[in-house]
């Protein structure tokens, strides 16, 4: 009964979202929000029903009923493992990594042989598994969260390098002349014309990195962390067969990085309004 249940009301979600998107409205905020949140909303209510409706034992797939009682359960956990790896790891990690990124690709465009020398080298680096990283970081900076920030460093680093570098030469060459006619010296054309014209691309690079935060400071703590974070709360209980509080884990991983990417988008939408890109959102 559960299963038809769910099955009605993933198909009444179904002809609402398809009414929505082809309605008149279908360009208000208000609808494009409306749309993902009913189908997430189905994709639980689906989950539900098949677990409960084929008693699907816990420890394969837990019920969204039994997560959120996992949640309930495990809050000041939850929390103290979103400081330790979304605050003190990925947070410090992506804001050193896009930092230095963001001026050496300065660098790398003033001084033109390290474009042929760091980039691919830079390819490199970032073409190397997490599991061969951290273990090094781990050793080289301690358990704690310095080690993990490290790792998120290295996955940031390059990402938004080689979009901003990117986005420097960006500028057509016209304008460089135009500049360059008006006396303009380096630094003038790098702030009044290349750095906004390179926007979009660092956003890019941002927007990739924020993700590839996460991952790396969930992965890294497998491999040496105190007994707090994600990455080890997940180990931990996947070892104790405790599969709700690892999908409890996930959830708020998850949310933290919608959250996050959300905001990085939000900030791109602000800082390039005028961007072709932007138009109609």
């Amino acid at each position: 009964m559960s299963i038809l249940f769910a099955l009605g009301f993933w198909l009444a979600c179904w002809v609402v979202n398809a009414s929505l998107a082809r309605s008149r409205f279908a360009a208000q905020k208000s609808v494009r929000i409306a749309i993902p949140v009913l189908f997430g909303l189905a994709i639980l209510v689906l989950w539900q029903g098949v677990v409960t409706g084929l008693s699907v034992p816990e420890v394969i797939l837990p019920a969204p009923s039994s997560i959120g009682v996992a949640i309930g359960a495990n809050l000041p956990t939850l929390w103290a493992d979103f400081v330790q790896t979304i605050l003190k790891g990925a947070l410090s990690g992506y804001i050193l990594g896009a930092g230095s990124a963001f001026a050496v690709a300065i660098l790398v465009d003033r001084v033109p042989f390290l474009r042929a020398g760091l980039l691919p080298i830079g390819n490199f680096v970032a073409a190397l598994p997490i599991v061969g990283i951290a273990p090094i970081m781990v050793m080289w900076f301690g358990f704690d969260w310095q080690s993990k920030a490290a790792v998120v460093v290295v996955m940031v680093f390059f990402p938004v390098l080689v979009n901003m570098v990117a986005g420097l030469s960006a500028s057509d060459r016209m304008q460089r002349d135009l500049m360059a006619t008006w006396g303009g010296s380096y630094w003038q054309t790098l702030v009044k014309l290349r750095l906004p014209a390179a926007m979009p691309f660092l956003f890019n690079g941002l927007k990739i990195a924020a993700t590839l935060a996460l991952i790396g400071a969930i992965v890294a703590e497998n491999f040496g962390s105190p007994t707090v974070g994600m990455g080890f709360r997940i180990s931990t209980a996947v070892g104790q067969l405790a599969l709700p509080l690892v999908w409890a884990e996930i959830a708020v991983a998850a949310l933290a990085g919608s959250v996050f990417y959300g905001f990085v988008a939000a900030l791109e939408r602000a800082v390039t309004f005028w961007h072709p890109s932007q138009r109609g959102r």
